[in-house]
């Protein structure tokens, strides 16, 4: 959308969104983190989308009461808030800081290990605790990847979260490919030479492989499994802990061990569905820190 295109409500919402923005870095990391979550977690119930949240979490745990479901959607709400209020401190956060705000890296060796090893690597992960602060927490330790990006519908406020994310991965801002056919092809070529990637996998697709996700059939991308089959290369998951107001743990798992049958139609379904699976694990230990809140499943399970 070129400049011209930009209408007077979208130069609205970006001066909010400024604005807040502003706010939250004069809070703080902490104030700014309590803040935006106390906010959305009262908010966030009270709009429409909660009640897909709420029937996920009764298809995918039906164990579930009622209240209980309620209290997760509200920790995913004010989950969401702290990775919002948290956003423009990303790049000031410290490592290994004894207290207050800052983050760790568990399994860090195995990100030292495929610096000094070079070459293609793919890191999969879901939108779990706060997931932006990945890509610059996995930079520090030597390995910074390209990711995909869907890019916001106001492009103002499109150029504000990019400019946050280059500037938590500064001195070396790496590639933004963009969600789509032309952005897959460029995401290829990059891996095909030996480039990093991140893909976030947990978000519904209406084509793809069907794997299942709890229990239930759904839709999944295969990019990230064919990449990985294709050029033979680690696949590292990996999701972020919240800790407590701007203190994140970043969790690295070892390299998956990737199938090789022969066939590669099963081996592509077998390690889409063991990436489903590992996810699922990591939903199943602190299900509020997942973004519930689309349409993983088929239709007719929301009917």
């Amino acid at each position: 959308m070129s400049k011209g295109e930009i209408t007077a409500l979208m130069r609205v919402e970006a001066a909010v969104a400024r604005c807040l923005l502003g706010a939250f870095l004069k809070m703080g990391p902490v104030k700014a983190s309590n803040f935006a979550g106390r906010v959305t977690r009262f908010v966030g119930p009270l709009l429409p989308v909660s009640k897909v949240a709420d029937r996920n979490l009764q298809i995918a745990i039906p164990s579930l009461t009622r209240p209980q479901r309620k209290q997760i959607v509200k920790g995913v709400w004010e989950n969401l808030g702290r990775t919002v209020g948290e956003l423009p401190h990303l790049s000031r956060l410290q490592e290994n800081t004894p207290s207050g705000p800052g983050f760790e890296v568990q399994g860090a060796d195995h990100l030292e290990e495929q610096a000094r090893r070079g070459g293609s690597v793919l890191f999969v992960s879901g939108h779990i605790g706060n997931w932006e602060m990945l890509p610059p927490g996995v930079a520090r330790h030597g390995a910074p990847f390209a990711s995909f990006y869907r890019a916001a519908g106001n492009p103002l406020i499109d150029d504000m979260i990019r400019k946050l994310r280059d500037a938590a991965m500064a001195p070396t801002p790496m590639p933004l490919f963009a969600k789509g056919a032309r952005g897959a092809r460029e995401a290829l070529v990059y891996v095909a030479k030996g480039g990093r990637l991140g893909m976030l996998v947990d978000q519904k697709m209406n084509d793809g492989v069907e794997a299942r996700f709890f229990g239930q059939p759904a839709m999944t991308a295969p990019a990230l499994a064919a990449m990985a089959l294709r050029y033979r290369c680690p696949v590292i998951p990996g999701y972020v802990e919240r800790l407590g107001p701007a203190r994140l743990r970043i969790v690295v798992e070892p390299p998956m061990t990737l199938p090789d049958t022969g066939d590669k139609q099963q081996d592509l379904e077998t390690l889409v569905q063991m990436v489903n699976d590992r996810l699922e694990s990591w939903i199943r230990r602190k299900p509020e820190s997942w973004l519930w809140l689309h349409r993983r499943w088929p239709k007719a399970l929301y009917r």
